[in-house]
């Protein structure tokens, strides 16, 4: 008898099943069947290790422990489940078991997760921006609160590379950025609407025929993202501005799914998303050289920031950190001490801030 994802035990069916998943399993093996997707292509580098760790390497691991436990996966990439903007709803309701989800476009239910979008400029890697947000995933009850009370296991954060402007016309200074309508995030905005830009909120599988169309004169977004979604033909000006890497959400179970497991599942599936954590952190470091060197290749005029240019647009901003911290204290979020250790663990991880967000707190 199968029973199918939906249910409480996650879609344990008998040891006797002839063929799953492309193997035949030997007696006395159980097989769990549980779905893993993401509303974006495995070309992107925090989606990919979905595949590549957490699917490839799971039954590998299962049976390196003397499990009796494999794992049927499903695997729903690019969209074919749910959009950009329901990556935590799909998680949460269990539309998905496993998914990448992406806390940009969560503002109100994922706060402290975007606690990297009103800190920009002060990260250095990819590796280091990680390594703080797990950390402050494992070790702040605030942030455990956040994710269970979406009724998600987390369990490794996702990063990109800094932020980049790619735009029609090129930015010869900062107060050409006045008046253009910039595809992105809705966490980008508070960076953008100071240089007197428009933000239109947007996911990145959308922004190329949006910027063919003239819903947006350009995009602020990472060049790992940029590249193999080839957003430089259309916004052939990209003004190299590297906000620094951010974590942006990252690797979820839902919590009943999560509880349903047996031990040894759960064991596997909470190695394999600090895996897949590092895994992305490689991938972007990897990535970026190349995405710039293949940019430039195919036509892409690449600007670089000034040191002072980002000097000054990072003191054009409101003060991030302390309305970020003032917002959510407003609704009964003690995030001053996240904030605080967030700035700490930047520079004991040799971040070099261009502007410290908790000065003012």
């Amino acid at each position: 008898m199968t029973i199918t994802r939906r249910t409480m035990v996650a879609g344990m069916i008998s040891a006797t099943a002839p063929l799953v998943g492309g193997m035949r399993y030997a007696r006395g093996q159980e097989t769990i069947n549980l779905t893993i997707a993401s509303s974006h292509p495995t070309s992107l580098a925090w989606v990919g290790p979905l595949k590549t760790v957490v699917v490839d390497k799971s039954n590998s691991m299962l049976e390196e422990m003397g499990s009796p436990y494999r794992i049927n996966w499903t695997e729903a990439f690019g969209g074919s489940l749910y959009n950009f903007d329901d990556t935590l709803e799909a998680v949460s309701q269990q539309l998905t078991d496993i998914g990448w989800i992406g806390a940009l476009w969560e503002p109100a239910a994922l706060p402290l997760q975007n606690i990297m979008y009103s800190t920009p400029f002060t990260t250095k890697t990819a590796t280091q921006a990680v390594t703080i947000m797990n950390d402050l995933n494992e070790t702040e009850q605030a942030m455990k609160d956040e994710w269970a009370a979406q009724n998600v296991r987390f369990f490794g954060s996702c990063v990109s590379d800094g932020y980049h402007l790619f735009t029609k016309k090129p930015i010869k200074s900062l107060d050409d950025v006045a008046g253009l309508k910039i595809l992105g995030a809705p966490t980008v905005a508070p960076w953008l609407e100071p240089l007197g830009a428009t933000v239109v909120v947007t996911g990145l599988p959308q922004q190329y025929s949006q910027l063919q169309t003239g819903v947006g004169d350009g995009s602020m977004l990472i060049a790992t993202g940029a590249w193999p979604l080839k957003i430089y033909e259309v916004a052939p000006y990209m003004t190299a501005v590297d906000t620094g890497p951010l974590t942006f959400g990252g690797f979820g179970i839902n919590s009943d799914t999560y509880d349903a497991l047996p031990e040894d599942v759960q064991k596997v599936i909470a190695a394999l998303g600090r895996e897949y954590s590092s895994e992305n952190a490689r991938q972007i470091e990897a990535k970026t050289e190349l995405a710039f060197k293949t940019m430039a290749d195919e036509g892409t005029e690449i600007t670089v920031l000034s040191e002072d240019q980002k000097r000054d647009w990072v003191n054009r901003m409101s003060d991030l950190g302390k309305l970020w911290v003032e917002s959510l204290e407003a609704k009964g979020v003690e995030a001053r001490p996240i904030m605080k250790n967030y700035m700490a663990k930047a520079r004991e991880n040799a971040g070099e801030p261009l502007r410290d967000w908790a000065a003012n707190l």
